[in-house]
């Protein structure tokens, strides 16, 4: 009764003073307890309040009501100084202005209180102000070590080449290591941001990761940015060389032989971590047997060992460029989990029966033990299916006819999806080409075949079925999902299309896969293709892995999970245990209860590591992107304009490169921007700029640090005139040019906020990423 009589005074000494935040010392004076057995009873209460989420704990860790803290999201800070918090998937950002901040950085997570609320029939959505900062999103700093002139009596500092930093200076002192001018090092953040010094942060040197004139260093600091681990631990790699690199007998109990089988790999010339095998043949009834044999690699990565331990701990191997950052030592991922040719290797077999309308009518999902026939790529099996080259198809004469099989079981189960509405993102996706010092000397565009459909038509087929066969079934499992889109980013999609002359029958609050497939084919071939397929990703949610089986709103499926890249995905490695602990043990409450408490958390991490990986790969992109066109300054380049903002206009070449063409660089005359049309037209000679309009441009200006590309307009008298006209409001301001705005946001006019950016494929194979 004490205790309970405790809790509710606790409770209202935090609700009656909702904006102040107690120690246990504060609470203990103010209800006048005092004496060691209070202060451990009052402890042990504010604990069981904020696991009720009752009270929460501030970053200095006093107590505070939840009454306003309830809220709480990701602040993405503007270069100005005010920002928005994403707090809720269906609901509008808060916007918070440069004095509601409390000097929180890009990307911390925050508690917000709403100061107004959104206007109804107004694009504007809620005011609210920062009352806590949760967690911080920065917890180290990574560039080269400088001493200046303004070191403020530091040690010296840190160039900061993170653009969402690019306002801030980093201050090392002399506590930790003492590195030399021109290293490039790690620094953890002791002070950040304050009303005291709100553009400075101070730190220790705690790491030197090498010379800022050694090759590859550029990416490393991306690796070291977004705290990626690149080097796997001693008793980590011990562990992995213990690993026998055969297959024993003893291996092969309890797993189906199929060795007599024509499995074949099918993946890029580079790839080396091969994980996926296929075989396909006619069955008598008319249907086909679809085989997707998957690498075993929890057979190895052994629940609760150092190897599983770190697997976790990355989530996914990262591509960047001109490396791979591997999920698992090379000695599993390239050797005994890699689906070698000629050699025995230990799968998990999904086989389907599929009817010749799409339809899986017959699985098994067992485990098996199987040999490669062949090491195909997908180039060869492009010139097998689409150019028909007689010279690779005598080469691989015996398996031409699975190959014709393949590809007729490709496009019925193409059609299928169609049908259902899955949503073709057919993107461009750039292969940049780097020298021997990591120096890009060429950007290709790479090109998907019938092949790299084709094996992602199978691994869909298979990650479906699974989902579906675990779900029915009851038990515990992870999904991959990517849930409905909510209706007032949908609107705006909708009101954005209506600039294309698209009007989109239906209701964004009941959206179906089908209407979006349907805007897709109507810019098919046409200049504004790629924007609108961009503009349409960012209307839809994050896919995510979660354990509730949600569905997947881009391919249409109402199941999904990822059971076919363990070799590179922690969850799939996960979804092979589960199918192993389920055929040995049995679906029964007891082996239910083993895992349903953990796959959420499993889910949520895996979830933020595939965002770090998206997140290094755009980054380094993005840099190399700007570091090839350094070479290429003053030439003139065909491109298509990509977006249009108050600031300026982004466009695009063909090489997948984009740069802006800044307002203050456009004078032939004075543009407004018309918000309705999103369009830039020139005041007096009535020059207008669109999105998807082709438009020829010069470089100008190139900052490899920021990864920022400047062009200027060719010839703006060949731009084609229009009528649009601003609406006047506020006096006639509205719509006016801004011209001196040289904040460099992303082509959508945010700091990369919230946005669902483009997911490149690994290996030219789009069916590994979705």
């Amino acid at each position: 009764m004490i205790e309970k009589s405790l809790k509710e005074e606790l409770q209202n000494v935090l609700d009656n003073n909702i904006d102040k935040s107690f120690s246990v010392e504060m609470l203990a004076d103010e209800l006048g307890y005092h004496g060691s057995n209070a202060f451990k009873m009052i402890v042990q209460v504010m604990a069981e309040l904020e696991r009720e989420k009752k009270s929460i704990v501030t970053s200095d860790g006093k107590f505070q009501s939840s009454m306003n803290n309830a809220l709480q999201g990701v602040f993405h800070a503007n270069p100005k100084g005010f920002g928005f918090v994403a707090y809720d998937d269906d609901l509008p950002d808060a916007f918070i202005a440069p004095d509601n901040t409390m000097n929180a950085m890009n990307g911390d997570t925050v508690a917000i209180k709403i100061v107004r609320k959104a206007e109804k029939g107004s694009d504007k959505g809620p005011e609210a102000k920062i009352t806590d900062i949760v967690e911080r999103n920065y917890q180290q700093v990574v560039g080269e070590f400088v001493k200046t002139d303004d070191d403020n009596g530091y040690y010296g500092q840190v160039k900061l080449k993170d653009k969402k930093l690019s306002n801030f200076k980093f201050y090392v002192t002399e506590v930790g290591l003492t590195p030399t001018p021109g290293e490039v090092i790690t620094a953890e953040i002791t002070e950040y941001p304050s009303s005291d010094h709100q553009d400075t942060l101070v730190g220790i040197a705690k790491q030197v990761i090498g010379s800022v004139d050694d090759p590859g260093i550029d990416i490393l600091q991306i690796v070291y940015a977004h705290d990626i681990p690149s080097q796997f631990p001693e008793d980590v790699l011990q562990e992995a060389d213990a690993i026998p690199d055969h297959i024993s007998e003893e291996d092969k109990l309890g797993r189906e032989d199929i060795t007599d089988q024509d499995l074949v790999t099918i993946d890029g010339e580079a790839s080396k971590d091969l994980d996926d095998a296929v075989t396909a043949w006619k069955l008598p009834n008319g249907n086909y047997h679809l085989g997707v044999h998957i690498a075993d690699v929890s057979h190895y990565v052994k629940e609760g060992s150092l190897l599983d331990q770190e697997a976790y701990k990355r989530g996914t191997s990262v591509y960047l460029t001109d490396r791979v950052i591997p999920m698992l030592p090379r000695r599993l991922s390239n050797g005994i989990c890699s689906l070698n040719e000629g050699q025995l290797r230990l799968c998990m077999s999904c086989e389907m029966e599929i009817t010749p309308a799409g339809n899986v009518v017959k699985h098994r999902i067992h485990p098996s033990v199987m040999k490669s026939t062949a090491r195909m790529t997908y180039t060869n099996v492009n010139k097998i299916l689409e150019s028909h080259d007689e010279k690779t198809m005598e080469r691989y004469k015996r398996l031409v006819p699975m190959f014709e099989t393949m590809g007729e079981l490709h496009r019925i189960l193409y059609k299928q999806r169609k049908r259902r509405g899955a949503i073709d993102f057919d993107d461009n996706e750039a292969e940049i080409i780097v020298d021997k010092t990591g120096h890009p000397i060429d950007i290709k565009v790479r090109v998907r075949g019938l092949a790299e459909r084709m094996i992602e038509s199978f691994m869909l087929a298979a990650n479906e079925t699974v989902a579906k066969s675990y779900f029915e079934k009851h038990a515990p499992f992870i999904y991959r999902v990517h849930e409905t889109p909510d209706g007032e980013r949908v609107k705006k999609f909708f009101d954005f299309l209506s600039v294309f002359g698209i009007d989109i029958k239906g209701d964004p609050e009941h959206l179906k896969p089908k209407m979006l497939q349907n805007v897709l084919k109507k810019v098919a071939g046409k200049p504004e293709e790629a924007v609108v397929s961009v503009m349409m990703l960012r209307s839809l949610k994050q896919a995510k892995y979660t354990d509730q089986s949600l569905g997947h709103f881009g391919l249409g499926a109402q199941f999904y999970t990822h059971f076919t890249s363990p070799i590179r995905r922690y969850p799939d490695t996960m979804v092979h245990r589960l199918i192993h602990y389920y055929q040995d043990n049995g679906i029964n409450d007891k082996t239910k209860a083993k895992y349903s408490r953990l796959l959420e958390e499993i889910a949520t991490h895996s979830s933020k590591c595939e965002r770090r990986e998206i997140d290094a790969e755009r980054d380094t992109d993005a840099m190399k992107k700007a570091e090839y066109m350094g070479d290429h300054i003053g030439e003139e380049f065909e491109a298509t304009v990509s977006s249009v903002m108050k600031f300026g206009m982004f466009i695009e070449l063909p090489n997948t490169v984009e740069g802006l063409v800044h307002i203050s660089r456009m004078k032939d005359d004075y543009y407004e921007y018309i918000d309705k049309f999103m369009a830039l037209v020139g005041r007096r000679t009535h020059r207008t700029y669109r999105i998807g309009q082709p438009i020829k441009v010069k470089l100008v200006g190139v900052n490899v640090e920021q990864s920022e590309v400047d062009f200027e307009v060719v010839n703006p008298q060949d731009a084609p005139l229009s009528k649009l006209r601003p609406e006047r409001k506020d006096n006639g301001r509205h719509g006016r040019g801004h011209r001196g705005n040289s904040n460099k946001l992303n082509k959508f006019g945010r700091n990369n906020h919230n946005g669902n950016h483009k997911r490149s494929s690994k290996n030219s194979n789009h069916s590994r990423s979705k």
